[in-house]
């Protein structure tokens, strides 16, 4: 058979290839033509959704990415700053609100950053520190004790006025001694001079359990106190000691900021707790107004601008879906820490 024959083909008829398409190609049957038109709109389909989700998924990284600017905008947006640099003549205003410790919003960093922020603006004519706390760290409390002292030498012009509300005890009222002036309702719980640590001992009930204790140390005294083995007197007589070289401490500091203001009462350093009509007898206190009614009468400048620094809502949101969850195993782990309460 020639090669013209075996091109032949009933269905195309007798032209050669070169007359039957117009142009040198190769024959392609028509069947196999549709199937290549299938996969070629097949193969662009697939291009076009490929594009359409590059695009979709560009919109909603874009998306994250300006909310996550908007958040942080909303953290960091120096809000408090812009007020206080608008509001003229004022009194400012810091609270001290909660426990008192490192990890807490009335943290010594906290505290003595917004102090600062407070007596450098120079339109701010006073300080008030609003306290609201049951006291906490002797460490915290001796950090801000201390600032405040500073940037009262440093300031002389400015004077720092403590005002207790619901309550201002044992390391809060640590904190209100170094201000000028002390303030709180007649109803408001003032004082508790005092130092406390606490514990618990599990001997007994391991005993009960059948629960055999095994503790490996290195130095006499690394197990210093240790819950699960039986009280020692030296380390009891040793710990006693240490709190009372720290009460010792907080009542000079309460000495020195209130000075001959306190009454000669023996029961001042004991540890009990009293009314702000008591703590106004005994010199704990100055006298008895809320935040508002010193900057009205004792400062003269009843605008209040708060210079208190506070967790951004990021924060916020943060400890509330759980991620504080660890700090506060570790806090309940630490709960024989010292503390003025």
């Amino acid at each position: 058979m020639s090669d013209w024959e075996s091109d032949k083909n009933p269905e195309w008829g007798d032209k050669p290839v070169e007359q039957r398409s117009g142009r040198n190609q190769p024959r392609v049957p028509p069947e196999t033509g549709r199937d290549w038109k299938l996969i070629e709109k097949l193969v662009m389909s697939l291009q076009s959704e490929q594009r359409r989700s590059r695009r979709w998924g560009i919109f909603f990284k874009l998306l994250t990415f300006a909310y996550l600017f908007f958040l942080l905008a909303i953290v960091w947006s120096p809000f408090d700053a812009g007020l206080a640099a608008t509001a003229g003549k004022h009194t400012a205003l810091v609270e001290v609100n909660g426990p008192i410790a490192a990890d807490e919003l009335a943290s010594a960093d906290n505290i003595a950053g917004s102090l600062r922020s407070a007596f450098e603006q120079e339109d701010a004519v006073a300080v008030i520190l609003r306290i609201n706390s049951p006291g906490g760290s002797p460490v915290q409390s001796g950090y801000i004790y201390d600032e405040i002292k500073r940037l009262r030498e440093e300031y002389p012009e400015k004077k720092v006025y403590a005002v207790i509300s619901d309550i201002g005890a044992s390391g809060a009222y640590y904190i209100a001694a170094a201000a000028d002036e002390i303030y709180a309702n007649r109803a408001s719980l003032v004082g508790s001079i005092g130092v406390v640590a606490g514990g618990f001992g599990f001997t007994g009930a391991m005993d009960k359990l059948g629960v055999e204790r095994r503790l490996y140390t290195a130095g006499e005294n690394k197990a210093f106190l240790d819950p699960f083995s039986p009280q020692q007197e030296q380390e009891v007589a040793f710990w006693q000691s240490v709190l009372k070289n720290t009460h010792q401490q907080f009542i000079e500091a309460v000495k020195e900021g209130r000075g001959d203001r306190l009454a000669d009462d023996e029961r001042l350093f004991s540890g009990l707790v009293w009314s702000g009509e008591q703590a106004l007898e005994l010199g704990l206190v100055d006298g008895l107004g809320s935040a508002s009614h010193v900057a009205r009468q004792v400062v003269g400048e009843e605008d209040l601008v708060d210079y208190s620094q506070r967790p951004g809502p990021l924060r916020d949101l943060v400890d509330q879906l759980g991620v504080s969850f660890g700090q506060g195993v570790a806090g309940q782990l630490l709960e024989s820490r010292l503390e003025l309460r």
